[in-house]
């Protein structure tokens, strides 16, 4: 005689996803567990970092751009395209727009 043994496939598993939100409040708290302070540049390192503006200005180079937003270092690539010194912001090829407050590196990439 066959077994008369259904399997309930995935609904089985339901009830361990039965608490709403919990796995946005998991990615949630993974998310505030890795900012970190934004770091502080000492005079040697703003030195590098307008050196290496002007470099990119002047050669038309692209660059490596790793900058301070919401508690993350985070890296963007491209041409240096203005700079604007009212609003203390760098614009980017790639149309993004940085303050230089944020910005922790500038690398030329060669």
């Amino acid at each position: 005689m066959p077994s008369q043994y259904i399997d309930r496939g995935i609904i089985k598993w339901a009830a361990f996803d039965a608490l709403s939100g919990y796995h946005s409040m998991l990615k949630e708290m993974q998310y505030r567990l890795g900012q970190r302070e934004k770091p502080v540049l000492s005079d040697d390192e703003y030195e590098t970092l307008n050196r290496n503006i002007q470099t990119a200005i002047n050669y038309k180079k692209e660059v490596e751009l790793k900058y301070y937003s919401d508690g993350y270092i985070k890296v963007t690539f491209g041409f240096i395209e203005k700079l604007d010194f009212i609003n203390k912001r760098i614009t980017l090829s790639t149309y993004e727009k940085i303050l230089a407050e944020d910005i922790v590196s500038l690398e030329i990439v060669d």
